[in-house]
């Protein structure tokens, strides 16, 4: 588990590497990456959705600490891609904050998914947020500096989702368990809010 934990998140360090790379390439970019990096941290339901995401691997253990992260930041780089070019996604707003009810209940009641069903079920939330992202960038950001931004920060997220669900699972077998529950419950309580227009 140790190990695999070790592998995932030098994955998602490697992933955002390039992000590091095009934050100091000048001012134009860095304004881009600035903006990109805030965009994912900026929203309530991005922040709770990227951190059910890590938990979420972390619960399935195994490949899918590395595997189920790298799919969202990868497909949400498709949706932003589809946010800067202006195509339309219908219910954006409605799939992130679904994205939030699901994942949290995902988290909840400790699902286990088999891999390949946990990167669809997060690859396709990951296109709603990468549409966000890629549809609110503004018009004097260098755009792959943006992408970076968002990438990275939506990374950090998820090794942050990661290292929740270790530490909590070294809180022990029983006050782990009920911790996981609640803060599934309380993310996906949130994303009812967001769904509502309450938050």
């Amino acid at each position: 588990m140790k190990s695999a934990l070790k592998s995932g998140l030098l994955a998602l360090a490697a992933a955002a590497l390039p992000a590091v790379a095009y934050a100091h390439t000048g001012v134009g970019q860095t304004s881009g990456f600035i903006h990109g990096f805030s965009h994912p941290v900026s929203g309530l339901d991005h922040i709770l959705a990227m951190v059910m995401v890590g938990v979420f691997a972390f619960q399935l253990g195994g490949r899918a600490i590395w595997l189920v992260p790298t799919t969202f930041v990868l497909v949400m780089a498709f949706g932003g891609a589809l946010g800067v070019a202006g195509v339309n996604v219908p219910f954006v707003e409605t799939g992130i904050a679904l994205s939030v009810v699901v994942l949290g209940a995902i988290v909840a009641l400790n699902v286990k998914a088999p891999t390949a069903v946990a990167m669809g079920v997060v690859g396709l939330f990951a296109i709603f947020h990468g549409h966000a992202h890629g549809a609110e960038m503004p018009e004097n950001a260098a755009g792959a500096a943006y992408a970076a931004g968002f990438m990275m920060a939506t990374a950090l997220l998820h090794v942050g989702g990661l290292a929740l669900g270790y530490v909590i699972g070294r809180a022990g077998e029983r006050q782990g368990v009920f911790v996981t529950h609640a803060a599934g419950g309380i993310a996906a309580i949130s994303g009812v809010g967001i769904l509502a227009g309450l938050i």
